[in-house]
Protein backbone atom coordinates (compact mmCIF):
# COMPACT_ATOMS: atom_id res chain seq x y z
CA UNK A 1 0.00 0.00 0.00
CA UNK A 2 2.79 2.25 1.04
CA UNK A 3 3.96 1.91 -2.41
CA UNK A 4 1.06 2.92 -4.33
CA UNK A 5 0.61 6.00 -2.04
CA UNK A 6 4.33 6.56 -2.78
CA UNK A 7 3.91 5.87 -6.70
CA UNK A 8 0.67 7.82 -6.95
CA UNK A 9 1.79 11.01 -4.66
CA UNK A 10 4.98 11.00 -7.16
CA UNK A 11 2.40 11.32 -10.39
CA UNK A 12 0.66 13.95 -8.68
CA UNK A 13 3.77 16.25 -8.05
CA UNK A 14 4.90 15.50 -11.12
CA UNK A 15 1.50 16.63 -12.65
CA UNK A 16 1.31 19.29 -11.40
CA UNK A 17 4.92 20.30 -12.19
CA UNK A 18 4.60 19.15 -16.09
CA UNK A 19 3.34 22.64 -16.45
CA UNK A 20 6.37 24.36 -16.10
CA UNK A 21 8.53 22.21 -17.66
CA UNK A 22 8.94 20.96 -21.38
CA UNK A 23 8.24 17.41 -21.47
CA UNK A 24 11.70 15.34 -21.81
CA UNK A 25 10.76 13.40 -24.88
CA UNK A 26 11.03 14.81 -28.26
CA UNK A 27 9.43 12.57 -31.16
CA UNK A 28 10.33 12.71 -34.85
CA UNK A 29 8.19 10.65 -37.24
CA UNK A 30 9.16 9.47 -40.56
CA UNK A 31 8.44 6.98 -43.56
CA UNK A 32 10.98 5.32 -45.60
CA UNK A 33 9.34 3.68 -48.82
CA UNK A 34 11.11 0.51 -48.98
CA UNK A 35 9.18 -1.40 -52.27
CA UNK A 36 6.79 -0.09 -54.02
CA UNK A 37 4.19 -1.26 -51.72
CA UNK A 38 6.36 -1.88 -48.58
CA UNK A 39 7.34 1.33 -46.11
CA UNK A 40 8.62 1.31 -42.69
CA UNK A 41 7.26 3.68 -40.49
CA UNK A 42 9.92 5.21 -37.98
CA UNK A 43 9.04 6.86 -34.19
CA UNK A 44 12.07 8.25 -33.16
CA UNK A 45 12.22 9.44 -29.39
CA UNK A 46 14.66 11.65 -28.17
CA UNK A 47 15.10 11.38 -24.24
CA UNK A 48 16.49 13.96 -22.04
CA UNK A 49 19.07 13.18 -19.96
CA UNK A 50 18.73 11.70 -17.03
CA UNK A 51 15.34 10.52 -18.62
CA UNK A 52 14.15 7.37 -20.29
CA UNK A 53 11.17 5.43 -21.72
CA UNK A 54 10.24 2.21 -21.87
CA UNK A 55 10.68 -0.60 -24.03
CA UNK A 56 7.11 -1.85 -25.18
CA UNK A 57 8.06 -5.23 -23.71
CA UNK A 58 8.43 -4.20 -20.69
CA UNK A 59 6.17 -6.89 -18.38
CA UNK A 60 3.37 -6.68 -16.28
CA UNK A 61 3.83 -5.04 -12.74
CA UNK A 62 6.40 -2.48 -14.19
CA UNK A 63 5.98 1.20 -15.46
CA UNK A 64 3.61 1.80 -18.25
CA UNK A 65 5.16 0.56 -21.68
CA UNK A 66 5.84 2.15 -24.71
CA UNK A 67 2.59 1.50 -27.05
CA UNK A 68 1.68 2.30 -30.30
CA UNK A 69 -1.46 1.87 -31.73
CA UNK A 70 -2.17 1.94 -35.60
CA UNK A 71 -5.68 3.48 -36.58
CA UNK A 72 -7.45 0.89 -38.79
CA UNK A 73 -7.20 1.44 -42.72
CA UNK A 74 -8.13 -1.33 -44.96
CA UNK A 75 -5.52 0.23 -47.36
CA UNK A 76 -2.61 -0.81 -45.04
CA UNK A 77 -1.81 -3.80 -42.93
CA UNK A 78 1.12 -4.24 -40.88
CA UNK A 79 3.75 -6.23 -41.12
CA UNK A 80 5.05 -7.81 -37.90
CA UNK A 81 5.01 -5.94 -34.50
CA UNK A 82 7.55 -3.24 -34.19
CA UNK A 83 10.98 -3.12 -33.79
CA UNK A 84 13.40 -1.06 -31.09
CA UNK A 85 16.46 0.57 -32.02
CA UNK A 86 18.13 1.53 -30.18
CA UNK A 87 20.66 0.74 -26.73
CA UNK A 88 17.76 -1.75 -24.51
CA UNK A 89 18.99 -1.25 -20.80
CA UNK A 90 17.35 -3.66 -18.16
CA UNK A 91 17.36 -3.10 -14.36
CA UNK A 92 15.45 -4.30 -11.50
CA UNK A 93 13.69 -1.17 -10.48
CA UNK A 94 12.55 -0.81 -6.50
CA UNK A 95 9.75 1.33 -7.07
CA UNK A 96 8.23 -1.05 -9.21
CA UNK A 97 9.54 -4.12 -7.60
CA UNK A 98 10.61 -6.01 -11.20
CA UNK A 99 12.88 -5.61 -13.89
CA UNK A 100 12.16 -3.18 -16.45
CA UNK A 101 13.35 -2.90 -19.92
CA UNK A 102 14.18 0.88 -21.01
CA UNK A 103 16.16 3.23 -23.32
CA UNK A 104 17.75 6.62 -22.56
CA UNK A 105 19.23 9.36 -25.10
CA UNK A 106 17.21 7.86 -28.40
CA UNK A 107 15.30 4.89 -29.65
CA UNK A 108 13.32 4.23 -32.79
CA UNK A 109 10.33 2.34 -33.48
CA UNK A 110 9.81 0.86 -36.67
CA UNK A 111 6.69 -0.66 -37.80
CA UNK A 112 6.70 -2.06 -41.31
CA UNK A 113 3.57 -2.05 -43.61
CA UNK A 114 2.53 -2.79 -46.57
CA UNK A 115 -0.10 -1.16 -49.18
CA UNK A 116 -2.13 -2.04 -52.18
CA UNK A 117 0.16 -0.86 -54.98
CA UNK A 118 -0.34 2.36 -56.28
CA UNK A 119 -2.42 3.64 -53.73
CA UNK A 120 -1.47 6.94 -51.95
CA UNK A 121 -2.68 6.92 -48.28
CA UNK A 122 -2.09 8.04 -44.63
CA UNK A 123 -1.05 6.11 -42.08
CA UNK A 124 -2.49 7.56 -38.31
CA UNK A 125 -2.60 6.39 -34.56
CA UNK A 126 -0.96 7.04 -31.24
CA UNK A 127 2.31 6.78 -29.16
CA UNK A 128 1.71 5.95 -25.55
CA UNK A 129 4.53 6.47 -23.41
CA UNK A 130 6.19 6.97 -19.77
CA UNK A 131 9.57 8.36 -18.79
CA UNK A 132 11.23 8.39 -15.16
CA UNK A 133 14.55 9.65 -13.81
CA UNK A 134 16.31 7.65 -11.15
CA UNK A 135 14.04 9.71 -8.70
CA UNK A 136 10.10 9.77 -9.55
CA UNK A 137 8.15 9.54 -13.25
CA UNK A 138 5.81 11.22 -15.20
CA UNK A 139 2.74 10.43 -16.40
CA UNK A 140 2.15 8.76 -19.31
CA UNK A 141 1.68 10.86 -22.11
CA UNK A 142 -0.23 10.31 -25.75
CA UNK A 143 1.13 11.75 -29.06
CA UNK A 144 -0.58 11.44 -32.37
CA UNK A 145 1.13 11.02 -35.85
CA UNK A 146 -0.04 11.62 -39.21
CA UNK A 147 2.02 10.10 -42.05
CA UNK A 148 1.79 10.12 -45.75
CA UNK A 149 2.58 7.21 -47.99
CA UNK A 150 3.38 8.12 -51.28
Amino acid sequence: MKKIVSVLSSFIITAMAIGQMQSPVGWNYEVKKKTADTYDIILTATVDNPWHIYSQNTGKGGPIPTTIVMKPNPLVTKVGVAKEVGKLEKTFDKTFNTNVLFYADEVKFVQTVKVKAGIKTNVSGTVEYMVCDDSHCLPPVKKSFDLKLQ
